[in-house]
């Protein structure tokens, strides 16, 4: 898998009655079989707050202050390297903070960050 671009955005309300406001959206842009694919995970913005402000999750912030990223910005990453089968799908939806979390492990992030730091050097 060769990563071209990722990043991540909170969404903004298309109508007044929706709840579109309190999401965010991580893509990552990824070459795979010769093919180029877009992955893309939804989820709650409380997510992710919940999680930064958690001190077990303080490894994730120094990261990704060290790398001047955001969380929803390679989050999209972090899910596809920790979960190889998801390399199939264009989309998840992440609906617990709970199945948040079980995305956040130390192998993941780093390798997430480390792809993340080489795409910032081109």
């Amino acid at each position: 898998m060769q990563v071209k671009e990722i990043g991540g955005y909170e969404l903004v309300k298309a109508q007044s009655n929706t709840s579109e406001d309190f999401f965010n959206r991580s893509f990552v842009t990824y070459v795979h079989n010769d093919k180029e694919r877009t992955f893309f995970v939804l989820y709650l913005r409380y997510f992710e707050e919940q999680i930064l402000q958690q001190a077990d999750f303080s490894h994730i912030l120094v990261l990704i202050k060290q790398y001047n990223l955001r969380l929803k910005e390679t989050f999209a990453l972090i899910c596809l390297l920790k979960t190889s089968m998801l390399i199939e799908r264009k989309r998840l939806y992440i609906t617990t903070i709970d199945e948040f979390v079980s995305y956040l492990t130390e192998d993941s992030i780093d390798k997430a960050i480390r792809i993340t730091a080489d795409l910032q050097k081109i």
